[in-house]
């Protein structure tokens, strides 16, 4: 007999001579109407750092290339770090910029145009979750996606319809990461039993899940299964916890943020929640709890109040007029986290380097040119060098065009992923970015 499913289907399974449950993904089936659905032994980590709403190319490409080039005014807070980081332009991502402020990061981050029934929804897993797949399982967490503007959600997509949302609260990131379930590297705790209760439960149901498959559509399979990867992701951070970890002396618990970051005058404190977020990740790194990040600070279009500007950024990189002094200002603002986050990751120390070393971090933005939405000369920072696998302290210029392809095989090389190519269609390439490599 065909089983019945509802949004009240549970998976079902027998435990200590009771019956437990495991709650579904929403599943097409629920609805009438059907969509479309290290040398030195340290790890290396991945980040990603993103703002909404694109720069102002005459102040953000550097003077000069190779590595006597000069920061240009964007990115003068960045001076600290210039020899631990890198800056790429006149890359393009190639593909038609169907979608403003969203075909951007669809192509950069899939390396492949967007849906065909949505050309501005990601229609593949993005970069930081192709380096998840392969890095993930080493560490508590697969990855972790944080933000700065409340609201925020991020672009971290498993594939279609399957994205990552970024937390952004500060205090709920720390209790995530820090609270009771964490285990300090080299200690010899017991993780929290309710995780082995959990993953008792997720044996139980596997069996009902199974049967479950027979009755769905080839979408409801997908996102059950999906669902499934994810109990398993669980289960294998439990095991990680049950093993001994790494001994790592980095690892020091962050004091926890305060509880609440409330806005002033129609204003949230991004500065502080940035740092708070910052500080927390440094930590959650070091602590070897993920190996790849994402820290998305405003969403694509976002109209936040930064600093003292008189208008929403978005607002402002249309209607100001001439050169944009106020969006000038709050790119810098901008940059001036992103100096805040290097510097926070090259405090802490690892083996004969620092954190920062130890990591790729990508920063970048939704478009070139705000005002036009240009989708040439991409925004690209590089910092770290990936435990030696990436050069530093220089500026690439390609000199014609080059796809931002070849800029994330390069990355995901340089963190050890054996990728004959990247992406698809216009966007595909088998070269790396040869020039930023060791």
């Amino acid at each position: 007999m065909r089983r019945k499913i509802d949004r009240r289907t549970v998976l079902r399974g027998l435990l200590a001579g009771g019956v437990v449950t495991l709650g579904l993904p929403f599943l097409e089936i629920f609805s009438e109407r059907s969509a479309s659905a290290a040398p030195d032994g340290l790890p290396k980590r991945f980040g990603m750092f993103y703002w909404g709403n694109g720069v102002l190319p005459e102040l953000w490409v550097p003077t000069g290339t190779g590595a006597t080039y000069t920061l240009s005014p964007t990115l003068a807070p960045l001076a600290p770090h210039k020899a631990k980081l890198s800056v790429v332009s006149g890359m393009k991502v190639p593909f038609v910029n169907a979608v403003p402020h969203l075909s951007g990061p669809v192509g950069f981050f899939t390396g492949k145009p967007g849906l065909k029934s949505d050309p501005g929804a990601f229609a593949a897993p993005t970069l930081d979750q192709v380096i998840a797949d392969v890095v993930g399982a080493d560490s508590r967490f697969r990855s972790i996606e944080a933000a700065v503007q409340p609201g925020t959600t991020g672009l971290s997509f498993n594939g279609p319809n399957s994205p990552n949302p970024a937390e952004s609260d500060p205090a709920a990131l720390f209790q995530r990461i820090f609270g009771p379930e964490f285990v300090k590297p080299g200690s010899t705790a017991a993780p929290a039993p309710t995780l082995a209760l959990r993953k008792s439960v997720l044996d139980a149901v596997t069996q009902d899940a199974k049967g479950l498959q027979g009755v769905l559509g080839a979408s409801d399979k997908a996102r059950l299964e999906r669902h499934l990867d994810g109990v398993r992701s669980l289960e294998q951070r439990i095991q990680k916890l049950q093993q001994s970890p790494p001994n790592l002396a980095a690892c020091n618990v962050p004091p926890a943020p305060k509880g609440a970051f409330p806005a002033v005058a129609g204003r949230a404190p991004l500065s502080e929640i940035s740092r708070a977020m910052v500080d927390i990740l440094a930590m959650a790194l070091a602590c070897d709890q993920t190996r790849v990040f994402s820290l998305w600070f405003s969403q694509p279009v976002s109209n936040a109040l930064i600093g003292d500007a008189p208008a929403g950024h978005h607002q402002l990189t249309h209607d100001e007029p001439g050169g944009q002094p106020e969006v000038a200002k709050i790119l810098v603002q901008i940059m001036n986290e992103l100096a805040y986050l290097l510097k926070a990751f090259d405090a802490v120390t690892e083996g004969d380097g620092t954190l920062l070393d130890h990591c790729a971090i990508l920063a970048t933005s939704d478009c070139n040119y705000g005002r036009q939405h240009t989708l040439d000369d991409y925004p690209i920072v590089i910092a770290g060098s990936c435990n030696g696998a990436l050069k530093t302290g220089l500026h690439h210029r390609a000199p014609s065009a080059d796809n931002t392809s070849k800029v994330s095989l390069s990355l995901a090389r340089a963190m050890g992923l054996t990728l004959e190519a990247f992406g698809a269609e216009e966007g595909k390439t088998t070269s790396s970015l040869r020039e930023i490599e060791v």
